[in-house]
């Protein structure tokens, strides 16, 4: 049997509300790995919409890893929405020009580089990923989450902010997937291993 096409569109039949995500970006600051999917109740198109206030000028980028789980409306918020904190105020004047347009002399607005998510992660619907976090491999961000704040790799964390629920594995687990990093296997290695990867068994994988 053939294994599912990483560069489909669509990849489920007659449904075109789930997409593998690498195929519909066009934004070169987006970076999305093979088989991650994106699955949205309206159109696949809004994931791009919901990356919020990513300017060119900026130049940070979203980096998704492989084989992740995007859930509807699921939110990140770039760099472009930082304001000044340690100012006097916040108010952006300088956007504003004429007498206004040199406020910003000599300083910048702050930021927290790029945002990136590892691979095997699920967000779930409604979460919101503000800038420059970096979420661990294998990790899960519950259903109405803001993610504030890194996430630890194979981690459950919820809430507002989000606060870490529990890990997924022991300690001493964790570093063996970290170790085998099965997202980078070729994909026939893979699908020889499915059954093991839907199962809670890691010695059961065959390297």
């Amino acid at each position: 049997m053939k294994t599912p096409d990483k560069d489909l569109k669509f990849p489920l039949e007659n449904y075109d509300r789930l997409c593998f995500l690498k195929n519909i970006i066009t934004n070169p600051n987006i970076i999305v790995g093979d088989y991650t999917y994106y699955d949205d109740f309206e159109n696949v198109n809004n994931f791009e919409k919901n990356v919020k206030y990513h300017f060119d000028f900026i130049g940070d980028k979203l980096i998704i890893g492989k084989f992740c789980m995007i859930a509807s409306d699921v939110k990140f918020i770039m760099n472009g929405a930082n304001h000044l904190t340690k100012s006097i105020s916040s108010f952006p004047f300088a956007i504003f020009g004429d007498a206004w347009k040199d406020a910003m002399h000599g300083k910048n607005y702050p930021t927290k580089g790029n945002t990136e998510i590892g691979n095997d992660v699920w967000i779930g619907y409604n979460s919101t990923i503000m800038p420059g976090i970096k979420i661990g491999d294998g990790a899960i961000i519950a259903t109405n989450s803001t993610v504030t704040q890194d996430v630890e790799p194979y981690s459950i964390v919820g809430g507002n902010p989000a606060r870490e629920i529990r890990k997924r594995f022991t300690e001493e687990q964790i570093e063996k997937l970290l170790e085998i990093r099965w997202w980078n296997w070729d994909i026939e290695k893979i699908t020889e291993n499915v059954k093991s990867l839907t199962g809670g068994n890691i010695e059961s994988l065959k390297f």
